[in-house]
C-alpha cells in the first residue's frame, strides 16, 4: 500500500483549536478521514499521513478550514461529499495596505456581523474572515454564489445590489429545485 502525506502551516492562535480538548478534534479528524496527525505545536506544521487518498485530502481541507478561522464543527461538514471550501485571498484586493485590508474586511462583515449573516442566510452557507483570508463551506452552487457575492463587495459593489443579486439567485436555485423534484 503507498502512503501519501502533507504537509500544512496554521496560524499559531488555532493550533490548539486543531488539537482540541484533550486531543477530541485530532482524534476525530483521523477517525474519520483514516489518517494520522502529527503536530508540532511550536512550529505550527501538522503532517497528515494515510494511505486513502481521499480521506487525506479531506483532512487536508478540514485542518485548513479550522486554521482558517472555523469552528471544528462547522469544518467537519467537509466530511460530507458535497461540501466544499474556499478561500478569498484579501491581498489580491488589497494589495499590501494594512488600512486598505481591515476596511475591505470591514464591507464584507459589515456592520456588528450583519452583511456576513444576510451572506451565510442568502446563501446557506459559513463564512470566516480571518486574516488575509475570507473563507466559504458549503455546498458547490451556494458556496460559488457567496464567493461572488464576497468579491463583489470587495471591488466595490453596494451591498444593496449584492444582497439583490443573491436574493434572485436563491430564487432561481429553489425554482431549479422544484422543477427537479
Amino acid at each position: 500500500m503507498v502512503e501519501y502525506s502533507y504537509e500544512l502551516k496554521v496560524p499559531r492562535n488555532r493550533v490548539a483549536v486543531i488539537i482540541g480538548k484533550e486531543g477530541s478534534v485530532k482524534k476525530e479528524i483521523e477517525e474519520s478521514t483514516n489518517t494520522k496527525l502529527n503536530i508540532d505545536s511550536k512550529e505550527c506544521d501538522i503532517f497528515v499521513s494515510g494511505e486513502d487518498a481521499l480521506g487525506l485530502y479531506t483532512a487536508r481541507e478540514i485542518i485548513k478550514a479550522i486554521g482558517r478561522g472555523f469552528n471544528p464543527d462547522v469544518a467537519r461538514l467537509l466530511l460530507k461529499p458535497d461540501y466544499i471550501f474556499e478561500v478569498v485571498d484579501l491581498s489580491e484586493f488589497a494589495g499590501k495596505s494594512k488600512e486598505t485590508m481591515i476596511r475591505l474586511k470591514g464591507r464584507v462583515i459589515g456592520k456588528e456581523g450583519k452583511s456576513r449573516k444576510l451572506i451565510e442566510e442568502l446563501t446557506e452557507c459559513s463564512i470566516s474572515v480571518f486574516g488575509k483570508t475570507i473563507s466559504i463551506i458549503g455546498m458547490p452552487e451556494p458556496a460559488y454564489a457567496a464567493r461572488r457575492a464576497v468579491e463583489s463587495l470587495l471591488r466595490g459593489s453596494t451591498h444593496a445590489n449584492v444582497y439583490k443579486w443573491l436574493e434572485k439567485r436563491r430564487r432561481e436555485i429553489k425554482r431549479k429545485a422544484i422543477m427537479e423534484l
